[in-house]
């Protein structure tokens, strides 16, 4: 691994306990240039997780917390009147960030979600008429609590094709909560974090993820995955071909995590549930048959012939 992301990794490890996985999936995802959706419970470490990755970076980090009275400009930023100078100026609001964090990003009404399309996929966001760039690091990560839909607005399907992974974390092992407990009884690890890189090198890691060579033949199998999906008799919408970009993007991320200059058919197998699953719709027997997406992944990739 190269030796700034090994730092990145364990850096991230002395605050986020036994998901090692999870962190690498995270660290991929940001190679790749992606945004992130973390679904998952209440207190798993969710905000903890995105702050760690923008700490280790030296990032700028921004935390919005999504309520249904929020305005697209809480997000934005807008222009504010100086009564001094009679003069409107213009204030950034989070978005203009390195690391942004919406934190239930369900809870907010659509016009509000609709505020981060324009970024999550050009890097700017116009505001007022006049469009502003965003830092070339810019990454999102969204959470949502998956049993909670009180007062919520779920995220369209086209809102979700913008995240090119979507993940959970689960609860710690007992061993590792009995951890977590003392190594907070003071003060919390995340408090003393240092930066291990900035984000000049991890833009530069990002130009080396596109570097990594991918097989005629395995471009065919990203393709031949995707599609299987979109024929699958038991979904309704298969993956968008910017799905099978995130899974090629994702693969070379991987391979270069694990120091090859190339990718594996294991590659795009061990990314296709996070990249995929969150990117199809399943017909209506599908779903009241109890079935879920990530089980049809699973199975699309168990019917698709593997390159060799």
């Amino acid at each position: 691994m190269d030796p700034t992301l090994q730092r990145i990794r364990d850096n991230i490890r002395t605050v986020i306990r036994g998901k090692d996985d999870r962190v690498d999936l995270l660290i991929a995802a940001m190679l790749a240039g992606g945004h992130v959706l973390i679904e998952d419970l209440p207190g798993v470490g969710k905000t903890t997780l995105a702050k760690a990755l923008a700490l280790s970076i030296d990032g700028k980090f921004r935390r919005i917390q999504f309520t249904p009275d929020l305005l697209p400009t809480d997000v934005l930023g807008g222009s504010i009147y100086n009564p001094q100078t009679g003069a409107f100026t213009f204030h950034q609001g989070p978005i203009f960030a390195n690391i942004l964090l919406s934190d239930e990003i369900n809870r907010a009404s659509p016009r509000t979600q609709s505020s981060l399309l324009e970024a999550m996929a050009e890097r700017q966001a116009t505001i007022e008429g006049t469009s502003y760039p965003l830092p070339e690091l810019f990454m999102v990560i969204a959470t949502q609590n998956p049993v909670e839909f009180h007062g919520t607005y779920p995220l369209p399907e086209a809102q979700l094709d913008r995240f090119l992974i979507r993940m959970d974390l689960g609860y710690a092992t007992p061993a590792d909560e009995q951890s977590i407990l003392f190594e907070q009884n003071l003060t919390h690890p995340i408090d003393t974090l240092q930066p291990v890189t900035d984000c000049d090198q991890i833009t530069a890691l990002q130009h080396k993820v596109r570097q990594v060579h991918v097989a005629e033949e395995l471009g065919a199998y990203i393709v031949d995955l995707v599609v299987a999906t979109r024929d699958h008799a038991r979904m309704e919408i298969g993956a968008s071909p910017r799905g099978a970009l995130g899974l090629f993007r994702m693969a070379q991320a991987v391979a270069l995590i694990d120091s090859r200059d190339h990718i594996m058919p294991e590659d795009i197998q061990q990314i296709a549930v996070p990249v995929l699953a969150h990117r199809v719709m399943l017909e209506t027997k599908a779903r009241h048959s109890g079935l879920d997406k990530p089980t049809m992944i699973k199975e699309v990739i168990q019917s698709v012939r593997v390159p060799r």
